[in-house]
């Protein structure tokens, strides 16, 4: 008859040839949900992740499914919670419950407020809401208001009605913060930009066709193509109603400094930028423009600079939106493994920007 020890022993070696505790031992975040384990000492059962101290083999016993782990008298650890969706889920409903929350709400929440709903610390909610979305809180709660103003510039009578039918308490409040987004005044965007003046040229370049264009702020659009019509296409879109003037002398020597910057990037960009965009693509081409020439880094090193590591692919779109080809360097963003996946202005032009860089 086998004696204590030899059952211990034989018990122990049992669970520890069996591939599911190398990932307990890994702390395997990949294995949660597919198993769980249970400690016969503690009479608790965790995810393969959990951080509690490492179990002896003999103690470990595996289950399919937590409700097996509870039916064999074990009760769900405190520290992993194996009993509720895994940390990654509920954070992800945490954070879309708090993105509703913001949307729906008359006023902007409070960080204080949203936290204390979603049952977490001011601290992490805020780190694990930037996480997930790219934003702070705030940002995103000004960015949704807005979207509910310009949603709203288009349908109220008054810009005045507009502003506070999108929430914001008073007028000085929203203008403190408006004009950076849509680049103009409320009045003016209403109106599809109508009676701003944007100067702009077509020339050409190295790389094909370039359109240059500058509001009173600076250069607020660089694009490359084949067809020149097609860019000044791209440019009506963009300002549906502003004034559209043809650049004279003054503005043809603007025009030659953003073309000598394509053909040696490596020089620098120094000057002004009028840059439209949301506040996530704001942070992305901040970023972007902190490269270095000559280097490149991946979506995901870039997601990780603006403190958002899981917003890859918004990262990628923000790129994709870009207005301000080579002045803003997205052309110096690539796939982790060095390929250069997509450019706006197309995969030459892309290989030929960086390949001027890395010469240089």
């Amino acid at each position: 008859m086998m004696n204590a020890r030899a059952h211990f022993d034989a018990a122990a070696a049992a669970v520890e040839s069996d591939p599911r505790w190398a990932r307990v031992i890994a702390r395997d975040r990949a294995a949660d949900g597919e198993f769980f384990y249970s400690v016969a000492t503690t009479g608790v059962y965790c995810r393969p992740s959990c951080a509690a101290r490492r179990a002896k083999p003999a103690n470990v016993r595996f289950f399919a499914t937590a409700a097996e782990a509870e039916a064999a008298g074990f009760r769900p650890c405190k520290r992993c919670r194996p009993d509720l969706p895994p940390r990654e889920e509920r954070y992800a409903q945490v954070v879309a419950a708090a993105c509703r929350r913001i949307t729906e709400a008359d006023e902007i929440p409070t960080l204080a407020t949203l936290a204390r709903e979603a049952g977490l610390s001011r601290y992490h909610f805020h780190r694990i809401f930037r996480a997930l979305t790219g934003v702070t809180p705030r940002a995103y709660a000004m960015a949704n208001r807005r979207s509910r103003v310009r949603e709203s510039l288009a349908h109220s009578q008054t810009v005045t009605e507009a502003i506070y039918d999108a929430g914001f308490g008073s007028n000085s409040r929203f203008y403190e913060q408006t004009e950076a987004l849509l680049g103009m005044t409320p009045r003016k965007w209403r109106a599809g930009g109508a009676g701003t003046a944007i100067r702009f040229a077509v020339g050409q370049c190295s790389l094909g066709s370039i359109l240059v264009a500058s509001s009173e702020k600076g250069v607020c659009a660089i694009l490359l193509g084949d067809d020149p019509d097609e860019l000044l296409k791209e440019l009506q879109d963009r300002f549906p109603r502003a004034r559209l003037i043809g650049g004279d002398a003054g503005f043809e020597e603007m025009v030659a400094r953003v073309v000598g910057l394509v053909e040696e990037p490596a020089t620098g960009f120094d000057l002004p930028l009028d840059v439209r965009g949301t506040a996530f693509q704001q942070r992305v081409w901040r970023a972007l423009r902190e490269i270095p020439a000559g280097t490149t880094i991946s979506y995901a090193e870039l997601a990780r600079r603006i403190g958002a590591p899981k917003a890859v692919r918004a990262v990628a779109g923000a790129c994709a939106a870009n207005p301000l080809a080579v002045a803003i360097p997205c052309h110096r963003v690539v796939r982790t493994d060095g390929g250069l996946s997509g450019y706006r202005w197309g995969i030459a032009r892309k290989k030929a920007l960086l390949d001027r860089e890395a010469a240089a």
